[in-house]
């Protein structure tokens, strides 16, 4: 069967078009009125006929594709898919970043540590490391072995205000999504559980639990974090189990939660039984406050890692564990994957002690802290929120612009940025802003053009706005 003459009324599904095109999508779908197998039109016949641009509408196709709501076949044409569900994960593979080279773009998307001396003390850790190899470089890794490694991580949380916590609350990831992986495997129960988590947020959490066959909740957020209000309200109406926030860093909108907030939530919290994962990945360079997991230790995780202070390779992550279930994190990443690898243990442990890691931590933060200079310097006079110590910005858009415009005009002239759309459910709300994360790895002078590049795009906005 074909349909290729369908073209939906978007004015019912507001927000950036590509958005609405994938909402009409779907309830389309949903109604039968685009049954399965119907041929849809071309990329360029539909964006005529609904005056958008062939990017904006191929943009929509490729996020229904990704949902397996469409199949595309070369040659043939977009055609809605069988309704039998897409297996595993629908978003697309990370590939190469982009940093310049032959693609000549500056990829402003993931925060990115600077080389300060990585280099050298990760190969003196490996030569270290080459005379002392023996037996246990041949079994399979265990917890017990981690003991010394999970001491070295209490002392490098000494600066923030944690409560009381000792190696028996650490339990070590590979990475800190793995680290939410991780809690959402101790503390998810039943056949559809729900995880709440801010109305923008970092996607990882709704990554990881639908894998974990959970239902997905977002949470009004207000310029101090999560409303106490709206959370109470989600848990009497959603029975959630688990709370994903970031109190220090908000990703990405680089809010701090001051310590009155944190303590109505940590309340909330206890009311419900709920249990928090608090994201401590993003911080900012010394916290006065207290957390969440010193406020209610008894239901607080908190995960870390070294991608953003040391280096994103390691892969080395890990959780503070509510007061007593540090066992029960540990048996967890027991089952999942034994325990770190001996090479990635070894090797962190060595940082630790030997000062590396200490000193490779300030020197990244200081560059990152003369680049967020350099930013400031250029786009300050916009909307734009910030943090010291915290490697991206939030920039609220002038007047004329969009943030799907803005994304797709500033990759025009090079320069990679991420959407407020991409931290909201799909079905949530995104305001028009974008996230610039600082690049530490990018030559001075190319991060310099690229913020000069922004500039001069934020003030002269599109006069077109249906694109």
């Amino acid at each position: 069967m074909t349909d290729t003459t369908w073209a939906p009324d978007l004015s019912q599904f507001p927000g950036p078009k590509y958005l609405s095109l994938s909402r009409a999508l779907r309830e389309a779908i949903r109604t039968g009125d685009l049954p399965p197998n119907a041929q849809l039109p071309t990329v360029r016949d539909l964006a005529w006929r609904l005056h958008l641009t062939p990017g904006t509408v191929a943009r929509a196709y490729q996020l229904a594709t990704q949902e397996g709501l469409l199949a595309a076949t070369v040659g043939r044409g977009t055609f809605v898919a069988a309704q039998a569900p897409r297996l595993g994960p629908t978003q697309a593979l990370y590939t190469e970043r982009l940093t310049g080279g032959a693609t000549g773009l500056v990829d402003l998307r993931p925060p990115q540590v600077a080389e300060v001396g990585q280099r050298e003390a990760f190969r003196a850790a490996l030569l270290a490391m080459a005379e002392t190899t023996g037996q246990g470089w041949l079994d399979y890794t265990s917890q017990g072995g981690e003991a010394d490694l999970r001491a070295e991580i209490v002392g490098w949380m000494g600066d923030r205000l944690l409560g009381p916590i000792g190696p028996q609350d650490v339990a070590l990831t590979h990475g800190g999504q793995n680290a939410i992986h991780l809690i959402f495997d101790c503390c998810l129960r039943g056949e559809r559980p729900v995880v709440l988590i801010e109305e923008l947020a970092y996607p990882g959490f709704r990554y990881a639990a639908r894998a974990a066959r959970a239902e997905v909740v977002p949470v009004e957020i207000d310029e101090h974090g999560i409303v106490p209000a709206a959370l109470e309200a989600a848990c009497r109406r959603h029975g959630a189990q688990v709370l994903c926030l970031t109190s220090e860093a908000q990703n990405p909108t680089t809010g701090r939660m001051p310590v009155e907030r944190r303590q109505q939530i940590a309340e909330i919290a206890r009311r419900y039984d709920l249990q928090v994962l608090e994201d401590d990945c993003y911080s900012v360079a010394e916290s006065d406050i207290p957390s969440l997991r010193a406020l209610a230790p008894e239901r607080v995780w908190l995960v870390g890692s070294l991608s953003k202070t040391i280096s994103a390779a390691l892969r080395f992550g890990y959780v503070i564990c509510p007061a007593g279930m540090g066992e029960a994190g540990r048996l967890t990443a027991q089952h999942g994957f034994f325990a770190l690898s001996r090479p990635v243990a070894d090797l962190c442990l060595h940082l630790f002690r030997s000062g590396a890691a200490a000193a490779i931590k300030r020197k990244v933060q200081a560059e990152f802290a003369e680049r967020l200079q350099i930013l400031v310097n250029h786009i300050g006079a916009f909307d734009l929120d910030w943090q010291p110590g915290v490697p991206f910005v939030w920039l609220r858009l002038p007047m004329g612009w969009r943030a799907s415009t803005f994304t797709r005009m500033a990759e025009a002239r090079g320069v990679l940025v991420r959407s407020a759309d991409e931290y909201a459910l799909i079905n949530g709300r995104a305001p028009s802003a974008v996230r610039i994360a600082i690049s530490g790895s990018l030559a001075r002078d190319a991060f310099e053009r690229a913020m000069r590049t922004l500039a001069d795009l934020l003030a002269n906005p599109p006069s077109d706005l249906s694109v």
